[in-house]
């Protein structure tokens, strides 16, 4: 489900995701003063690798780490669209936030860091170097020709991180004063009894207790799940062929890999417990749909099953020279 419950596109925007390192392999670098070198035919080499060419030049302030941006994004190579935030974000915009460099070359993160707000923009580097650090290759590219990866940027708002903060908190409040308006209505309409709420503000309602103990931050979690909206339009499940993923679901709890309902919902559940989570959108998706079937700031509720409680494996151990590894 994979953010879904995984989404979190957190943010960073998934098309950055396509430039940074494979997952277990990401490294926090020293921040290094971002200069820019000789334009040739309008792009404008950047010291990290990169090569930029400002289509809409609006002058202003440049955002530095922690700041946020709000930007429309499309990742391509040639003609050929890999992500469109217009397409994956119901033609909203996504938020994100300036962070440090994750990769020592070609980080779009440092290349936000030369826009402003009303910029338009593209940034493009070597195909291959995308593939090097873990890209996803399809069968017409073609290594060693020549293609570029471009990532079109279009900002549109430029926020300072306190004020973003002050912000968010704000409107995450409302949301939640209105998600829980919505949510006892629910009940009332639907005759649902037996619910409880969480400090969080989370809804929950228990079908069946397991055994055990309950799940803890760390632990490795399997469930089956079936998500809907309020409206009732289910939108994914684990356990309905017609989502064509019909397997367990397994992830580390407290970890952020979920959305934050499942993170607080799954941690109140045993081994064998079933539960109906009803997730104000604040701890889910807030403004950021995932997809057509959910709305902005849609409440979700979420019917799942805790099938297995394992502590989390350990990461493999890093090998040295000699010791029979060769990497």
């Amino acid at each position: 489900m994979k953010k879904l419950v995984l989404l979190s596109l957190s943010c960073t925007v998934a098309a950055t995701a396509m430039a940074q390192a494979p997952q277990g392999q990401q490294q926090n670098f020293v921040a290094q003063p971002i200069t820019t070198g000789k334009t040739v035919n309008g792009w404008t080499e950047v010291s990290n690798g990169l090569q930029y060419r400002l289509w809409k030049d609006a002058k202003g302030e440049r955002p530095v780490v922690g700041d946020f941006i709000t930007l429309h994004t499309s990742a391509r190579v040639g003609d050929s669209v890999l992500f469109s935030s217009r397409q994956a974000n119901n033609n909203e915009p996504f938020e994100l936030q300036i962070r440090p460099a994750q990769q020592p070359r070609f980080d779009l993160m440092e290349g936000f860091q030369l826009l402003t707000e009303g910029d338009s923009a593209t940034f493009r580097m070597p195909l291959d170097s995308v593939l090097a650090m873990g890209a996803p290759e399809l069968p017409w590219m073609k290594k060693g020709a020549g293609m570029w990866f471009d990532q079109d940027v279009v900002v549109l708002k430029q926020k300072k991180q306190a004020d973003a903060f002050k912000e968010k908190a704000q409107k995450g409040q409302a949301q939640m004063k209105a998600d829980s308006v919505a949510i006892n209505k629910y009940f009332k309409d639907k005759n649902i009894t037996g619910t409880k709420r969480h400090p969080s503000g989370l809804y929950y309602k228990m079908l069946k207790v397991g055994t055990g103990d309950t799940a803890k931050a760390g632990q490795k979690v399997t469930v089956n799940y079936t998500g809907k909206t309020l409206e009732g339009k289910t939108f994914d499940s684990n356990t309905d062929p017609a989502f064509s993923h019909v397997e367990p679901f397994s992830f580390t709890l407290g970890q952020g890999q979920v959305i934050a309902g499942w993170d607080i919902g799954v941690s109140m559940l045993k081994k064998g417990s079933k539960a109906t989570l009803y997730i104000p959108s604040p701890m889910a998706y807030g403004e950021r749909s995932p997809s057509a079937d959910i709305p902005k700031n849609g409440v979700l509720v979420f019917d799942v099953e805790v099938t297995n409680i394992a502590e989390a494996e350990a990461p493999a151990a890093e090998h040295g020279p000699g010791d029979g590894h060769n990497h």
